[in-house]
This record gives structure tokens, C-alpha cells and sequence, in this order.
């Protein structure tokens, strides 16, 4: 019994040097990766430049005239036709809902043959560098452009230079006590900072004391703070106060017309639909980058209020677009609304039924196809995806395919090189991310 109790000592202190070398070993390998992907990223990213010759790009970039087509009478007009719209400008915000309108786009591009400013080897435009035309694929002076709707830090004057004058610009926000948890849960591990929180629930454990973690310079830093403001390129860590914070709300009201609500998808789209005279089945959808329900946390009264203080530069924005939105709203007419609404939701149910094994989403394990497996967050499989239904009528096939296709592999099929995320997919499965 004595001998047995003295060697516990030594055997606990051999398994603790084990494990101490394992993570020390696995912190060495990761700093190597990340220093490789570093110097790749600066490898790739096109040099700006100075001297780059101005061509005035078309007032629009339309290559056939659009069909027009009939509009109802509504409390704010009297009907009349209008001209399906092709010049867009998404500008992609992160953590909200944002692929499944990406999807929305891919398909009415692809349909129309449109042309689409993609990245250059990744999926996004050297996000969080403020865009700059040169990060275009293939990009020329002069050259016409109908979509762009990749991430990136918004840079109008740039976006200015790229797309024809009759672009229509739109987005999407979310109320920001949510958007910060699911920024905090998807980023958390890329984020530094939060790797000095022990607590276990580490958010609850952040939002007691914010300052104690956070560091404006800190590395990927801004997705903990006012993300949206920064999306739109802006400085997300003003004071709120500052008048320079509604001056930039400002300048966003300008610049686009239409502004969609997360929580009120579906009359967003509608809004779409009619600001861009597209048809109904334009803008039918599936959600794709869903969480499933076991990683959605449910912050209590207490947290989400100190989430929307810590993130009051984006609650600002968030109340006042809101205030847009329903005021769009009540000139499209809230019966009108109600209506086409329902019949959204009535055809995505129908389409759901036809395309979709189980007429749900599934956990990551249980997707059949590699094509349809979505982007993971590092750390784990919370996203759900979808099987595809067996022997779907060739009437749907290809539609329901398109629908239910996540957006790296929706990238791949329109031909964008990806051999950077790709690179990043095979490092982060080495690593057991």
C-alpha cells in the first residue's frame, strides 16, 4: 500500500509532462500554419495600384434589355410596370442570415448569364482590409460587373469605381445583442483574446467585465465589437457619442435604399423583390448555415442588455434602420405584405417538400454528400446542413440542388479558385479544429 501511494506522485507529474508537451507541440505547429498562411494571405493580396488608369464604367452593365412585367397598386402608387433590376451590390454582413440571400443571388446570376466581381482565390475580399477594386478577379478598368455580393469591408468609393451608376445597394442587419453571441460563439476561437477566459461559460463570463478582455488592437478583435459598423467600414470602437456614428448612419441611408431585418426575413424579401421588380420564385429560399438548437444560446434579459451596451454603436444603427424598414413596410401596404408573405412562406414549404430528405436540416454527421456539407466553425460541427431527396422530378432537380448547395461549393461550381480556403479546410482538418 506504502509503495503504491509514493509512485502516485511521480506517475500523475509523468502524465501532466505528457500532456504539457502535447499542447506545447500542438501551440508550436499552430504558430508555424498560421505564419505560413500568413505569408501566403500577403502573398496573394494584390498590390494597390497608385498609377491604375481611370475608365469610367457604364451607367449600366444590362447586356439585354430586362422584361418588364406588371405591378399591383399599393397604398404609396398606382401600379404600372416596371424593369427587372440586374446591377446589385449586396453588402454581405457576417452572422446574419447573409449566405442564405448569397444563395438567392448565385441563382438569379447564373440564371440571367449575369456577371458576377468575384475574389481572387478565397471567398471573401481579403476581409477585414477595406475592399479595393484590384481584389477583383480578372478586374480591368472599365470593365462591367452585374452582382457583387462576397464578404467585405464596405469602401464606397472604391465600389463606386467597379459598378455602374444604376447598381442598386442593399444589406442586412440583426439586433445586436444576437449577433454578438453568435459572433462570440463562431469566432471565439480565433479570436486571442478570448483565450484567456477560463469560466466556462465564457461569454457570461466577458460581458461581467468587458474591458478586462477586450483590446482594441487585439488580433481579429472587431468581431467582438460593434461587427456591423465595422462591416460597413466604419470604426467600431467610437465612442457611441460621437457625432461621427450618426453621420456614418447617415451616409448608409443614402447609399442603400434597402436595408433587411434578420428577424423579419421574409418581409425583407418581399422589400427585395419589389425594389428589384424580380419575381416571387426569385427570392425563394432555404436557410442554410443554421446553428443547431443545443449551440443557440438563449442569453437571459440580464446578458443581452449588457451585450447591446456593449455593442450600442451597432443598437444605434439597428434602431434606426429599423425605423426604415417599417416605414417601407407600411408603404408596400401591410395587408399587401400579409399576403405575399404567406404565399412565400406557402411556396418555400412546397419546395422544401419536394427538395429536402426529411423536410428538415440535419447535423453535420448525418449529410450524405460532401457537396452539401457547410463550413464549420473551428472546434466543431454546430452548423447544419441538408440531404438532398432521392429521385426528385426533373422539373425541380436542378433548382432544388441550387437551393440547398452551400456557398463555398456554390463558388466552386461558378468558377472561382478557392485554393486558399481550401488550403486553410486541409490545415484546420490536420489540426483536428
Amino acid at each position: 500500500m506504502i509503495c503504491a501511494c509514493q509512485g502516485t506522485p511521480g506517475t500523475m507529474l509523468m502524465k501532466q509532462g505528457k500532456q504539457w508537451k502535447s499542447i506545447c507541440k500542438g501551440l508550436i505547429l499552430g504558430t508555424l500554419l498560421t505564419s505560413c498562411m500568413i505569408l501566403l494571405y500577403s502573398y496573394v493580396t494584390p498590390a494597390v495600384r497608385l498609377n491604375m488608369q481611370e475608365v469610367p464604367v457604364p451607367y449600366s452593365c444590362a447586356y439585354r434589355p430586362a422584361r418588364a412585367r406588371s405591378l399591383p397598386a399599393s397604398s404609396s402608387s398606382q401600379g404600372g410596370t416596371c424593369t427587372p433590376k440586374v446591377d446589385v451590390m449586396f453588402m454581405k454582413t457576417h452572422k446574419t442570415a447573409s449566405s442564405t440571400i448569397l444563395n438567392i443571388l448565385f441563382r438569379f446570376g447564373e440564371k440571367h448569364r449575369l456577371k458576377f466581381a468575384f475574389p481572387e482565390s478565397r471567398n471573401d475580399f481579403f476581409y477585414p482590409s477595406l475592399f479595393q477594386r484590384t481584389q477583383v478577379k480578372d478586374y480591368r478598368p472599365g470593365m462591367c460587373f452585374n452582382i457583387i455580393c462576397n464578404h467585405m469591408r464596405f469602401n464606397e468609393p472604391e465600389i463606386r469605381k467597379l459598378l455602374p451608376s444604376d447598381t442598386v445597394y442593399f444589406s442586412i442587419l440583426r439586433h445586436p445583442a444576437d449577433l454578438f453571441e453568435s459572433s462570440f460563439h463562431y469566432f471565439g476561437s480565433v479570436v486571442p483574446l478570448t483565450w484567456k477566459i477560463s469560466a466556462e461559460d465564457k461569454i457570461t463570463e466577458f460581458l461581467r467585465d468587458p474591458w478586462h478582455y477586450y483590446d482594441p488592437e487585439g488580433f481579429n478583435s472587431f468581431y467582438l465589437k460593434n461587427l456591423l459598423f465595422f462591416d460597413f467600414g466604419y470604426d467600431n470602437n467610437l465612442n457611441p457619442d460621437d457625432p461621427r456614428v450618426e453621420e456614418s448612419i447617415q451616409a448608409m441611408e443614402k447609399r442603400f435604399p434597402l436595408i433587411m431585418l434578420l428577424e423579419h426575413i421574409d418581409e425583407s424579401l418581399i422589400l427585395l423583390k419589389e425594389a428589384l421588380c424580380w419575381e416571387m420564385e426569385d427570392v425563394l429560399y432555404f436557410k442554410l448555415n443554421a446553428r443547431k438548437d443545443p449551440v443557440v444560446s438563449r442569453l437571459t434579459p440580464e446578458l443581452r442588455s449588457q451585450a447591446t451596451d456593449w455593442n450600442m454603436i451597432d443598437w444605434k444603427l439597428y434602431r434606426h434602420f429599423n425605423a426604415t424598414f417599417w416605414r417601407k413596410v407600411e408603404a408596400y401596404g401591410r395587408e399587401r405584405m400579409a399576403r405575399d408573405v404567406e404565399e412565400l412562406q406557402r411556396r418555400n414549404a412546397e419546395m422544401a417538400a419536394v427538395c429536402i430528405e426529411g423536410g428538415q436540416p440535419v447535423e453535420a454527421g448525418r449529410i450524405q454528400e460532401s457537396a452539401m456539407q457547410p463550413w464549420q466553425p473551428i472546434g466543431e460541427k454546430s452548423i447544419l446542413g441538408y440531404n438532398l431527396k432521392k429521385n426528385i422530378d426533373k422539373k425541380h432537380r436542378k433548382l432544388c440542388r441550387k437551393m440547398l448547395t452551400p456557398e463555398i461549393q456554390y463558388l466552386t461550381e461558378l468558377g472561382v479558385n478557392l485554393w486558399i480556403t481550401k488550403l486553410w479546410a486541409h490545415i484546420r482538418e490536420l489540426l483536428n479544429w
